[in-house]
């Protein structure tokens, strides 16, 4: 019992300094005992009215002020030492005391040179794009219902829940679904540019997630080389999600934001993967791909 008591005694001193230090990087951090036995549970996001996320200039600036403060009390102490030396003829210094001198030195300028470069840090920021293509819905009429209303509702979800904004869906070698925003035709007859299911399916993209087998996530698409494989994207799309279906398929989701795709979002869209894959296992057999407006 008493080392549980002393146990809880600690614990408590850790809540009490972890709360004041998680209420800086805006976290919420909850200490708990049950049956003896201590858990520690941390949780929460930086919240936006956070001073972290308001006073970032701040933050960045503190090392400057940290290191003049130091470097300002170590001058002091020099100055101090220089008067006890004079007043007590000393005739030399401590080697040690020297050596600690460097170090005060040292640390101080190492804290302004870092409180210089976090202030030269800019992150970009990342803001939400308008897709520069024409909105197209082409749907293989031939499919059930059932197919149809599935595929429909993939999309639905998937551009009300995340930053989706067009949705290509290849199947058995054929185009199931087109839907969103595409890239306008190379004719500019302001006709969406339909997708080559021959090309893409020959390309390193398709091949490298079917050969995997696991969902590919292009967070920055202006990065990837492979981005000349979907010219039936809009041209400024800024994150594409590449899922399987299967070994017979694959859904190409376009994004209006780098990196707006979440760890939930690319988890969510591989269920649905799975979903659809089992769905059009029963009924795809080379339908061919026709427009519903």
């Amino acid at each position: 019992m008493e080392f549980y008591r002393n146990a809880l005694e600690c614990s408590e001193a850790v809540k009490s300094f972890s709360d004041q230090a998680c209420a800086i990087a805006g976290y919420e951090l909850r200490l708990t005992s049950s049956n003896s036995k201590l858990w520690l549970l941390i949780g929460g996001k930086l919240s936006a009215d956070s001073y972290v996320a308001n006073g970032g200039c701040k933050v960045r600036s503190f090392p400057i002020t940290q290191g003049t403060l130091s470097l300002i009390v170590y001058l002091l102490d020099r100055q101090c030492a220089l008067i006890a030396v004079v007043s007590f003829n000393f005739h030399c210094f401590c080697s040690s005391q020297s050596r600690a001198d460097l170090l005060t030195l040292g640390l101080a300028v190492t804290n302004i040179l870092t409180g210089l470069v976090w202030l030269s840090i800019r992150p970009k920021s990342i803001s939400v794009v308008n897709p520069q293509g024409v909105e197209c819905k082409r749907l293989c009429t031939t499919l059930p219902e059932v197919a149809r209303s599935e595929l429909l509702w993939a999309w639905k979800s998937l551009s009300d829940a995340t930053c989706c904004r067009s949705l290509v869906i290849v199947y058995d070698s054929s185009c199931i679904l087109q839907i969103g925003f595409a890239a306008e035709s190379s004719s500019e007859d302001g006709q969406a540019a339909s997708v080559d299911t021959n090309k893409l399916t020959q390309g390193s993209v398709y091949q490298g997630v079917m050969k995997s087998g696991a969902q590919s996530y292009l967070a920055n698409l202006s990065l990837y080389p492979g981005k000349s494989e979907l010219p039936f994207l809009p041209s400024n799309t800024q994150a594409v999600i590449l899922q399987p279906l299967g070994d017979k398929g694959i859904a190409i989701i376009g994004g209006d934001t780098i990196r707006g795709f979440t760890a939930s979002d690319q988890a969510w869209i591989t269920y649905i993967g799975e979903k659809m894959d089992s769905t059009l296992a029963k009924y795809v057999t080379h339908h061919p791909l026709t427009s519903q407006d």
